[in-house]
């Protein structure tokens, strides 16, 4: 997707964040301004970079090809808005799960030193928490009925996050070993998964639910952030194209949710892919991720999931202000 060129007058103070999942490399170049952030492009694409890292180890270097190439393209785009050290702009790059478990991530770190100048950042699952808290509680419109729990499900991991607001930050985060990705390629092998491996993949998540420092059964409002959730968004919406403005802060009843996870687990990739809102490049993993979203909601009691559009890549240029 192109971005329109920013005016000359307003190419001073940008910021770029880049946050590298299992799954999908996103990025955000945004101007500081006096009111805060201000969106210039948001790009996400889906690389799938932590293809086999829970079975190998490794990265393999199909998809250390597919994330390189989609770092050249964000490193133009970067250049193009001026939000380069040498243009007064700040970069910050992210990298998550699947660099924290890869025997071979120096690799990939070289990689992204080469291509963006920048030492990319393998945080800690608390501070991977802390960011995706902080993107996530600035775009709520409304004050949230506290305690609030944050559920971010990314390809590798899946984080809960409990606060109370923006200006504490969160008061308890965990970072679990379960996630769309690594789930569907441990349990969910056969096109459709059987009941077995739907069973089994639901022990994986209660366990890791089971041994959870932070309940979310204590929740009385529950924001979900990052693919699987906005995915489901607008599939809940059965839109004919993904559209930002109409899935976030959207609230969706738990019942309806726990319907069409079920639906989707009970389809072939094929007939996901069908399905005129479904990214495709989430519709093999569609249904591990929405696994995890519903056992976790189980467990809270609540009525309705806030959808936010905002999470870690949020966060990520926010600290970039500081």
């Amino acid at each position: 997707m192109s971005t329109p060129a920013v005016p000359e007058e307003r190419a001073s103070r940008r910021v770029a964040a880049i946050d590298c999942g299992t799954n999908t490399i996103k990025l955000l170049i945004a101007s500081v301004t006096a009111d805060g952030l201000e969106d210039l492009v948001r790009e996400a694409r889906m690389v799938r970079l932590g293809q086999g890292v829970d079975a190998t180890g490794e990265l393999r270097p199909d998809a250390l090809e597919r994330t390189f190439e989609a770092i050249d393209e964000y490193a133009a785009l970067i250049r193009e808005h001026r939000a380069t050290p040498d243009e007064g702009g700040r970069i910050r790059f992210v990298a998550t799960s699947a660099t924290r478990d890869a025997s071979n991530a120096q690799v990939f770190v070289d990689g992204v030193r080469e291509r963006l100048g920048v030492e990319p950042e393998v945080v800690p699952g608390t501070e991977e928490a802390a960011l995706a808290f902080d993107g996530c509680v600035r775009n709520l419109r409304a004050r949230p009925v506290q305690p609030v729990i944050v559920v971010d499900i990314g390809g590798g991991s899946t984080e809960l996050i409990e606060g109370a607001s923006l200006e504490s930050g969160p008061d308890a985060a965990y970072s679990m070993q379960i996630g769309s990705v690594r789930l569907h390629e441990r349990h969910l092998r056969s096109d459709p998964p059987t009941a077995e491996e739907v069973a089994a993949c639901v022990r994986d998540i209660d366990a890791a639910l089971d041994a959870c420092p932070v309940d979310p059964s204590i929740a009385r409002t529950v924001v979900g952030i990052a693919g699987t959730v906005t995915q489901l968004a607008a599939g809940i919406l059965d839109l004919e194209a993904y559209d930002r403005a109409a899935t976030d802060q959207l609230q969706v009843p738990v019942e309806q949710l726990e319907e069409l996870v079920q639906r989707l687990v009970a389809m072939s990739v094929a007939e996901r892919r069908s399905l005129r809102w479904m990214h495709p490049g989430r519709a093999d993993v569609i249904a591990a991720g929405g696994l995890i979203l519903s056992r976790v909601l189980r467990r809270t009691g609540v009525a309705h999931l806030i959808v936010s559009e905002s999470d870690i890549l949020d966060g990520i240029a926010w600290s970039t202000t500081d």
